[in-house]
């Protein structure tokens, strides 16, 4: 079965390259970290994120969605900049902007079950719903890595993230499954 949703198509098509482009990063940023207890945590979202990308690469499989070797080339070039910059730029930014990124990559997955659900596709909703926790679980722990930061105000005025701004108000606590509405509307805040 083929998609005829060219936004569904790319959407799935750039998460499964910067999945990829996470998870390298986070080997450098894993490796660059001097407390062993922050550093397997690290290596336990990189984990996450090699997990993603073969869920996605699945569900890219089953609607015959090719991996665009672009994003391939151009994810794998700038997760290997990170992780190399992560041990040149200190502690704080390589958490700060890790963060900064999983915030925005909670939406991505609820997005996606928005135009899956505008298909009239609910099966994947349970498995996206679970990434996107996940990603709102790697955003939660990088704040909490930050939050006592003396840069963290600054950061926060400049690049919108941090204490009291995110990319989304999705709660991570929740035991309920939100609305599509309710996704929505934590996805344009």
């Amino acid at each position: 079965m083929s998609l005829d949703h060219p936004d569904l198509m790319s959407s799935l098509q750039l998460a499964y390259s910067a999945e990829r482009a996470a998870a390298i990063a986070y080997v450098g940023h894993a490796r660059s970290l001097r407390n062993e207890s922050e550093r397997e945590h690290v290596r336990s979202i990189e984990r996450d994120e090699w997990d993603h990308r073969r869920h996605i690469l699945a569900i890219m499989e089953e609607y015959r969605i090719p991996v665009s070797h672009w994003l391939e080339i151009k994810h794998f070039v700038i997760g290997k900049l990170i992780g190399a910059a992560c041990h040149v730029i200190g502690r704080f930014m390589p958490y700060f902007f890790a963060g900064k990124l999983e915030s925005g990559n909670v939406c991505q997955y609820f997005v996606m079950i928005q135009h899956f659900r505008s298909l009239g596709i609910s099966k994947h909703d349970e498995l996206l719903w679970e990434m996107g926790m996940k990603e709102k679980d790697h955003e939660v722990y990088f704040l909490q890595m930050v939050s006592n930061e003396r840069w963290l105000p600054w950061f926060e005025r400049v690049f919108h993230w941090g204490k009291t701004s995110s990319s989304n108000n999705v709660d991570p606590d929740t035991d309920v499954q939100m609305s599509l509405a309710e996704v929505h509307r934590s996805c344009d805040s």
